[in-house]
């Protein structure tokens, strides 16, 4: 029996499994897929999401949450031993300076506040995992250097300023995935209602024409150099080498 209290989530985790549903044989049923849970929290969904791939669908998984919070990982740990999930582990650890030995298949981010978000999505392109799952939170970083001529219209209200900072944050990260080679899709991931952090980053890797790709870095930069942007994952990508060349 679901708690009352307790049902947003409850439908949240159901919500995400649809989606993770559909792009299962994105994964190879043939060996380990190993996926990490960025700021998995107290992992409601990391253990649904072990549960239902290894013991409903029969796949082999290993699955890793990392979290800044010491006791809530403590917790987490013995749940796995107590449930018997023998290849579900938790750490403490930052984001940011995170490194794993084995590139994992898929990445999960949600909820990772602010730039997190950025250097978990760094870290997935970097890795070139097949599969990327994000839904960000608290998008401050644009709203703080948001300028334009042009447009002032939409940063002379705090609030408007505040929504469109979001969006353009979320429309910025979409198209750096798409100039990497991924299939990006926004969906809603709950009701409104239910949760205002709604919208879903789902990037899946595949074969994109590098036409395609130098188009979507295009229309990120003309969006960034119209409202003065300077946004983390761009800088990470391009530090990085990982973004298409102009030619």
């Amino acid at each position: 029996k679901v708690i009352k209290s307790r049902y947003d989530k409850f439908r949240q985790i159901n919500r995400f499994l649809e989606f993770i549903e559909d792009i299962l044989p994105k994964l190879d049923k043939n060996r380990e897929n190993v996926i990490i849970d960025f700021g998995c929290g107290k992992s409601y969904l990391t253990f649904i999401l072990y549960h239902y791939l290894v013991h409903v669908r029969n796949m082999d998984a290993e699955i890793m949450g990392l979290d800044l919070k010491a006791d809530v990982i403590q917790k987490c740990n013995a749940l796995a031993e107590k449930y018997g999930y023998e290849k579900l582990h938790f750490a403490v650890g930052d984001i940011e300076g995170f490194s794993c030995s084995v590139p994992p298949d898929m990445v999960i981010t949600l909820h990772a506040c602010d730039t997190a978000t950025d250097a978990a999505l760094f870290h997935a392109v970097q890795w070139q995992c097949r599969l990327i799952y994000s839904v960000p939170c608290c998008q401050h970083e644009l709203n703080a250097q948001i300028a334009s001529e042009n447009f002032s219209l939409l940063t002379r209200y705090g609030l408007i300023k505040e929504r469109f900072s979001a969006l353009a944050t979320d429309a910025i990260r979409g198209a750096l995935l798409e100039a990497c080679g991924y299939h990006v899709q926004m969906v809603e991931f709950v009701d409104f209602a239910h949760s205002p952090k709604n919208l879903l980053i789902r990037a899946v890797r595949r074969a994109v024409p590098m036409q395609k790709r130098l188009l979507a870095l295009d229309e990120a930069e003309r969006l960034m150099k119209e409202f003065s942007f300077r946004p983390t994952l761009y800088q990470k990508l391009k530090e990085a080498d990982l973004l298409p060349k102009k030619t």
